[in-house]
């Protein structure tokens, strides 16, 4: 993959790419090894999530995913008033449920979900309804003090459907999770960052820079672990403590059948920096 490149989705049949995806990304001192940056770009509709842009952003991510070489991945929207102010309604006005389940659009938000890859997300603006959604589909969110989160779908006579009421209660409780979708009111990044929706708040101006730095700093780890630590992450919000416990130990025990294992340790023992290889 090139530097600054435009990954279409091979569904999208016509009209603009919506997603710009650079990798190596760009950061204040030069290239960033192992890290991509992924531009959400519909500014005039404040990167709102029609069905294509979403297939167009899952291909982006499958793509990169599939890449030994990107370890890291940010994902952010383009200008500064909007990380992504929601789905397209007007797409969404005219679907009924038999299209709906027919036409299968939403199975892109499993594909999202799917990436193994660490994701993070660097939200300015407004995230609301899918951009709320997709924000915590995200490893780790990097705010910026003007972000806005929240799930509005009620004041148009629906409610979240793409794990908006799911995602939304694990992180920040049931009592709050209840108030904001059955209000819509939006929550600010100092409120969501109290309430643990996000990693951390930064200076607006900032949030991209920080969250390509926190990229820098988890793609510089050992990429077979910072996976299956993910996923066990993931998956303490699946299964039973047992269970989980079971899941991590199994990961554990097959880290140690990898190379990075082995150069993990003695790097440590000959105190020196390790090389990851991936293996």
């Amino acid at each position: 993959m090139t530097d600054s490149t435009r990954v279409k989705a091979t569904a999208q049949a016509s009209g603009p790419p919506f997603i710009r995806s650079a990798f190596p990304a760009s950061g204040p001192n030069g290239s960033l090894d192992h890290v991509a940056l992924v531009t959400i770009d519909r500014q005039d509709a404040l990167n709102a999530l029609s069905f294509d842009l979403l297939d167009e952003l899952a291909a982006t991510l499958e793509a990169l995913d599939a890449d030994p070489a990107c370890r890291a991945i940010v994902l952010t929207g383009a200008g500064d008033r909007a990380f992504a102010a929601g789905a397209d309604i007007r797409e969404l006005s005219t679907q009924t449920p038999t299209t709906l389940a027919a036409g299968n659009r939403f199975a892109v938000w499993d594909r999202i979900a799917a990436i193994g890859t660490p994701l993070i997300a660097a939200v300015r603006g407004f995230a609301l309804g899918g951009g709320s959604e997709l924000a915590m589909s995200c490893d780790m969110i990097v705010a910026g003090e003007d972000a806005q989160f929240g799930q509005p779908e009620i004041r148009l006579g629906v409610m979240p459907g793409a794990g908006g009421t799911q995602r939304l209660t694990r992180a920040i409780g049931k009592a709050k999770a209840m108030e904001m979708i059955l209000t819509g009111r939006t929550m600010g990044a100092r409120e969501a960052e109290a309430h643990g929706l996000v990693t951390r708040v930064v200076p607006s101006e900032a949030t991209l820079d920080a969250a390509l730095e926190l990229a820098t700093v988890v793609a510089a780890q050992a990429p077979l672990a910072a996976r299956a630590a993910k996923q066990a992450i993931l998956q303490a919000a699946e299964l039973s403590l047992s269970a989980g416990i079971e899941h991590e130990r199994r990961e554990f025990f097959r880290l140690f059948a990898t190379d990075d294992q082995t150069e993990g340790m003695t790097a440590f023992d000959e105190k020196r920096p390790a090389t990851w290889t991936g293996r």
